[in-house]
């Protein structure tokens, strides 16, 4: 853990239909469950979220219904957790039930400085870097990770 940097997380996904559609009852009926784990989970620092919660309301891009999902972690391992154990994990495992496959990155991981709040446009940067480059010090994924810029001096 870095006591000057934290973790930034963007995933976005296609819903197979509009949220208020029967087909995506199930993921709906456990978005507000979900978000409190992630609150209350340990290292997490800030979500992106309107009043009604979540995030799912804002139209990031041009298709609406692509949902974005943008978060800060104190550390790779507290996100790691909280995305591969328990209840989300439930839900990561019924991710075809909901979302279309979409072609390029979904989800991309980068290190920001303590107290910053990434925006959606460094966001989309992010998953575009991952996408042009591959795994990267500016952006990467679970399975290439990279730790926080050093500040030791050499």
């Amino acid at each position: 853990m870095s006591d000057l940097y934290h973790l930034a997380q963007v995933n976005i996904a296609t819903a197979r239909a509009p949220l208020d559609n029967p087909i995506m009852q199930g993921f709906v009926d456990q978005l507000d469950a979900i978000n409190a784990l992630a609150d209350n989970s340990p290292g997490f620092v800030w979500r992106l979220q309107t009043d009604d919660g979540d995030a799912t309301a804002l139209q990031v891009f041009d298709d609406e219904r692509i949902i974005v999902n943008i978060s800060v972690w104190e550390s790779l391992d507290a996100l790691k957790t909280y995305v591969y154990a328990g209840d989300h994990l439930t839900v990561l495992k019924n991710k075809k039930s909901w979302f279309n496959k979409m072609p390029g990155p979904t989800l991309a991981l980068w290190w920001i400085p303590k107290g910053h709040i990434p925006s959606i446009d460094e966001a989309k940067a992010a998953l575009e870097t991952l996408k042009n480059r591959g795994s990267s010090p500016e952006a990467f994924t679970f399975a290439g990770p990279f730790p926080a810029p050093s500040t030791a001096l050499v």
